[in-house]
């Protein structure tokens, strides 16, 4: 029976091993790509490289192209094809809230080879920024107020 409800019902909490078929991967890893490195801006990226994890290793690797999908459509795009987490350098708010809508998890602010931050995540000592983004709203960057709105972020200094 559900603590909840009292009827039984499939909410039940269950074990990683209950639910996963032997050889499914654990993990699916998008980072943003291009030429093996982690590219820099989230909603630009033409390229993504997919990693599949099983038992803590990479065993399946892809790079697929975005196709022009932009900014809010690349979330969709990520959950379309099973990814749960996300690697990247900049990336705006709104990119956020759709990933995060899509329950994906995100390392912000990496760079570097892209193969190499897959690696340090798996063996947790991925460095990153756990408050990646240009705040549009929160505080102006210095003293002449600029806030780095319309023109992406990742192209000047507003980490």
């Amino acid at each position: 029976e559900h603590p909840h409800c009292g009827r039984s019902c499939r909410m039940r909490t269950f074990n990683e091993s209950d639910h996963k078929q032997k050889g499914e991967p654990d993990m699916k890893i998008a980072v943003t790509y291009e030429n093996g490195q982690i590219f820099q801006h989230f909603g630009h990226t033409e390229q993504f490289k997919l990693y599949e994890v099983a038992d803590g290793k990479i065993v399946r690797e892809e790079v697929v192209d975005t196709n022009g999908s932009g900014h809010g459509a690349l979330a969709g795009f990520l959950m379309q094809r099973g990814v749960d987490t996300l690697i990247c350098g900049g990336i705006g708010g709104g990119a956020q809230m759709a990933l995060a809508e899509a329950g994906i998890k995100l390392y912000g602010g990496v760079s570097g080879e892209a193969d190499a931050a897959v690696n340090a995540l798996l063996a947790s000592a991925l460095a990153y920024d756990p408050n990646v983004r240009c705040d549009h709203h929160d505080h102006a960057h210095g003293e002449g107020g600029h806030t780095c709105g319309e023109h992406g972020c990742g192209h000047h200094g507003c980490h």
